[in-house]
């Protein structure tokens, strides 16, 4: 038996502050999610699997129109003319859309119930999913506390959308144990909800997929589902399916020894070439992050705008523009720079900058008079950048605690 176990579809999930990017290819990245949603139902047509299971977030929230709606439907018609049969546990993102209980499904798509734990059985497959949806955005219970005992002579899968027994940066909703897991006996959990892969233990297999398609930065690396084999003695086997459009990535760049600006470009270059090649086909969205002790620092410090330039000019030679350069950071030193301590007007300046940057008094009067920018700034900029959020304005006098005395400095040699 093949079943293919997907997660956190998010569809049309919107990229929060693309429109501050004037060069950022809106079509591509707003459409990614509906795209790997065909490459998951083009993946189970193809290796004729005998279902889908998905555990969650189909949808993100109140999405804005039918449309979101109606594709997703249509997706789910394509696998009923093959008879393949979905079964779906809502998670928090769906609980939270009232569009969604309005959806009218295919015969082939069992939603499960949100009100307690429900079974349901294939017989001709000899299959039993068990599960429950969310009720309510925020479930803080253990619902899988409450799921039945196996049946004899079924191959049976817990379904649920959980974040397990915790992981960074979700939500604790629906909190279990993996022994508790464990306890029920089950074939596979399908679980939901944590968007990078996991396998919490193999005994039975435990899985969060992650998320179909990666949506941000915080999102990186290859994307995709779960294919689970599960033989007539109930022995299971998993391969992962990259099903991702736009990949995600941080690349950070060592120019540690480099003497001028062109060193550090070409590495960026390499560093995006590698990246581009583990990509493939799909469009790669990275930031670049260049780090390193070096003489250069001073050069690529003074300005920033030719910087850019200079990275998204190499990332366009090497990569054929299937590469988009959604921003470049710099946390280069310098060897000597920086250690400009004299009585000169520069020297005082790096002092000055390393007092205000290191008391939280001054950093606090400095917010409050950035802060009625944030009632004059367009929403797409405060996107990016809100100068009233102390952590923004410490990082913006980081970044000129660097780069001013480094522009000074070259102006002076």
């Amino acid at each position: 038996m093949k079943v293919l176990h997907a997660a956190d579809l998010h569809i049309d999930s919107p990229m929060v502050g693309l429109h501050a990017y004037e060069e950022a290819p809106l079509e591509e990245l707003r459409l990614a999610t509906r795209l790997a949603l065909t490459n998951l139902i083009d993946t189970a047509l193809e290796e004729d699997v005998n279902a889908v299971l998905l555990a969650g977030d189909i949808f993100d929230g109140d999405w804005p129109h039918y449309g979101t709606g109606v594709h997703f439907v249509s997706k789910m018609a394509r696998l009923r003319e093959a008879r393949i049969p979905v079964v779906i546990v809502a998670g928090n993102h769906d609980a939270s859309s009232k569009l969604t209980k309005s959806l009218r499904m295919p015969d082939n798509v069992h939603v499960l119930d949100t009100r307690k734990p429900q079974t349901v059985i294939f017989e001709d497959l000899g299959l039993a999913v068990h599960g429950q949806g969310y009720a309510t955005p925020a479930v803080l219970e253990d619902l899988s506390a409450g799921y039945p005992a196996p049946l004899a002579g079924m191959i049976n899968i817990g379904l649920l959308h959980t974040s397990a027994d915790g992981r960074p940066s979700h939500e604790r909703y629906a909190p279990c144990s993996v022994s508790g897991l464990q306890q029920h006996g089950y074939d596979y959990w399908a679980l939901g909800h944590v968007h990078h892969r996991e396998v919490l233990t193999a005994e039975p297999p435990i899985v969060f997929p992650g998320n179909l398609q990666g949506r941000g930065l915080h999102e990186t690396g290859p994307k995709g589902a779960t294919m689970v084999h599960i033989g007539h003695d109930h022995p299971v086997t998993l391969e992962h399916r990259v099903l991702d459009v736009v990949r995600w990535d941080l690349i950070e760049v060592d120019a540690t020894g480099c003497a001028v600006r062109d060193d550090a470009c070409q590495r960026v270059g390499a560093a995006v070439r590698h990246a581009a090649h583990e990509a493939g086909e799909r469009l790669l969205a990275a930031r670049i992050l260049i780090t390193g002790r070096c003489e250069a620092h001073t050069a690529l410090r003074s300005d920033a705008e030719r910087l850019r330039y200079d990275v998204v000019a190499a990332a366009a030679d090497v990569a054929a523009g299937r590469v988009w350069i959604e921003d470049v950071r710099l946390e280069t030193s310098s060897p000597r720079e920086l250690a400009h301590a004299g009585d000169d007007a520069i020297g005082e300046l790096i002092q000055e900058l390393a007092e205000l940057t290191a008391g939280d008094g001054a950093m606090d009067e400095l917010t409050a008079a950035l802060a009625p920018l944030a009632r004059a700034l367009a929403p797409g900029v405060l996107a990016g950048l809100d100068p009233a959020d102390p952590g923004t304005v410490k990082a913006l006098m980081a970044d000129v605690s660097q780069s001013l005395p480094a522009a000074l400095l070259q102006k002076a040699a």
